[in-house]
């Protein structure tokens, strides 16, 4: 079992990461991108806080399990004697007063399921990154935690000089913890714990039936989804490119990177992936990140990543009191990428609006207005798409003019004069249609290696990286086209190791990559059922879906020797490539007899 085998629970304000014993070891508060007020997942091998635990004393096994169709996590404990307990967590999430309820809080209800469980609670909040535990206060039926950023409360209806000293008990009646923000319960806590448990569960379970799921996987679509529904910001609309901070890429590789912000890249390919299978509620909410982003640099450079509040500045620095994930440092706050110029966001944004244009079940259509705003992040496309930038990898002390920049500038062109046409707005419908014409020719003779007989990752070069696969799904070529052919048989060839692919495999900033990138392995499974070759991608794609942890999801890269999962957790390029191939691999819904 690997230390990643953890399962999210999260309700768009803020989330968890649990173990199989049920410890929350991973929570931020009071959003995702704030100090961990529960740090034990990159506290080393025994942190001494920055945990809550419900132990049940002499404990010899756990079984874990979400409720059906929801990010409700039910664990339940077992003693050698047969005494079992059961607990169930969730983050409260359901239609209050016109609004939708999502506090920043966690609930637990612990049960006893047969015999007499011997239970302690231990909640030592961490503050400062780990540097110490918080301070707290007590009163008859709560505990006050003074955490810096936003102090929190324990209510609960256990005796609260038990959970202040941890003490042993007998577990002899259902009891409830609420850890929300510093203000008074005002209900009985068990009642209204079961409460928010129903109502929680009846708005995911309705929220999932609105997915159009292919008719395979059902099951592993829905929980991608909701994973990355629990990625969301919900109060701005952005979209993390994972819950977590600095779970290094390979075993003490030093490429341990901050993911808890909105990458404009990766949160349009979880919006094309939730897109698939219907979930326009996601898409609606991003529009609004991106148009307030575009607002705000009408005609300058668009940073590749931004806070979930829309922070421009994203300052990195290393948090010296926390040893890193099985003491694999440093853990880094901040990412450095904020300062670099990747030139494919502007591609990207405009690609995650295009289909506002055509979709009409949205509340609020794009308009002419919204078109006219996109324009300017399109005349940035076309002056750069030739010129040098970090590229999608984020090469920190290189950069060079990418395939896959140009490609995806050329996308965005391309897509302008789509959403002209439909607007009507012919004179604009042909600017663009020209520029992406001029844009398309200049990287066939540029990023076309004659020499190679293949595409290259770089405009006149002949590095390879995966991101060529992309050549298909941007439909800048068919997948019959004999120069993707010829590229994808190069991609295999010096990419693949055994079932996974590599982004690339020559020396960056750290030396050579050891670990698969999952989503480029999903990149590899699509492009293989493009040119005919579906039973192979079918078969990967099974092998992929083994790798999931016991909560069936993904981290951002494994090793592709023994599939341990390495990086950032859960990541969303990984479940949206987990979607993506679904969609496509699957039989169709006709063929139910």
């Amino acid at each position: 079992m690997s230390d990643l085998d953890l399962a999210p629970i999260g309700n768009c304000a803020v989330s968890a990461l649990i173990d199989r014993n049920g410890r929350i070891a991973w929570a931020c508060v009071p959003r995702v991108d704030s100090d961990p007020v529960f740090s034990a997942l990159l506290g080393g091998e025994a942190p001494e806080w920055g945990f809550w635990q419900i132990e049940l004393i002499g404990a010899v096994s756990a079984e874990q399990h979400y409720e059906r169709n929801t990010p409700i996590l039910v664990t339940r404990l077992k003693d050698a004697q047969g005494a079992a307990i059961e607990i169930v967590d969730f983050c409260p999430r359901y239609p209050h007063l016109g609004r939708t309820y999502r506090p920043t809080a966690f609930a637990r209800i612990v049960r006893p399921v047969s015999g007499a469980p011997r239970i302690r609670v231990r909640l030592r909040a961490a503050r400062n990154w780990g540097e110490r535990l918080a301070e707290r206060t007590r009163g008859s039926n709560h505990i006050r935690y003074l955490l810096p950023d936003a102090p929190m409360r324990l209510s609960t209806s256990a005796p609260v000089s038990f959970v202040w000293d941890e003490q042993i008990y007998r577990l002899e009646e259902e009891q409830g913890f609420f850890f929300g923000p510093d203000e008074p319960f005002s209900q009985q806590i068990i009642p209204a714990l079961r409460a928010m448990h129903e109502n929680t569960r009846a708005y995911w379970r309705k929220w999932a039936r609105t997915l159009a799921t292919p008719l395979e996987w059902q099951a592993e679509v829905i929980r991608a989804a909701i994973t990355l529904k629990l990625c969301v910001h919900e109060e701005t609309g952005a979209i993390v490119a994972a819950m977590t901070t600095s779970l290094p890429e390979a075993a003490s590789s030093g490429r341990n990177w901050d993911y808890r912000y909105c990458w404009l890249r990766d949160a349009y390919y979880t919006i094309q992936a939730l897109n698939r299978v219907g979930a326009v509620d996601i898409l609606e909410g991003y529009l609004t990140y991106l148009r307030n982003i575009v607002d705000a640099t009408p005609s300058g450079r668009i940073q590749p990543v931004y806070g979930v509040g829309l922070e421009p500045a994203l300052d990195e620095r290393i948090a010296e009191h926390l040893p890193g994930y099985r003491g694999m440092g440093p853990v880094r706050v901040g990412n450095q990428a904020y300062e670099h110029h990747q030139h494919d966001v502007y591609g990207q944004i405009i690609l995650a609006n295009t289909q506002a244009f055509f979709d009409q079940r949205l509340l609020r259509p794009a308009s002419v207005e919204d078109f006219q705003a996109l324009e300017s992040v399109g005349e940035r496309a076309y002056q750069v798409y030739l010129q040098p930038d970090a590229g999608l990898w984020e090469f920190r002390t290189r950069a060079a003019s990418h395939t896959y920049s140009a490609l995806m500038c050329w996308a965005g062109c391309d897509k302008l004069e789509n959403a002209a046409r439909v607007l009507g707005l012919a004179e604009r419908e042909a600017l663009w249609g020209e520029r992406a014409r001029e844009m398309r020719g200049e990287i066939e003779k540029r990023a076309w290696n004659e020499q190679l007989g293949r595409f290259a990752a770089t405009l006149g070069g002949g590095d390879m990286d995966a991101s060529l696969l992309q050549l298909v799904d941007a439909r800048f070529l068919e997948a019959d086209d004999p120069r993707f052919l010829a590229t994808l048989e190069a991609v295999e060839r010096m990419l693949r190791r055994g079932s996974h692919v590599l982004r690339y495999a020559t020396e960056d900033d750290f030396g050579l990559p050891e670990t698969a990138f999952n989503f480029c392995t999903f990149w590899f499974i699509e492009a293989l059922y493009r040119v005919g070759r579906k039973d192979e991608a079918r078969a990967l794609f099974t092998e992929m879906l083994a790798r999931r942890t016991h909560a069936g999801l993904l981290s951002e890269d494994c090793d592709p020797l023994t599939g341990e999962p390495w990086g950032n957790y859960p990541q969303t390029y990984s479940l949206a490539g987990m979607i993506n191939c679904a969609v496509l691999l699957s039989k169709p819904w006709s063929d139910v007899r």
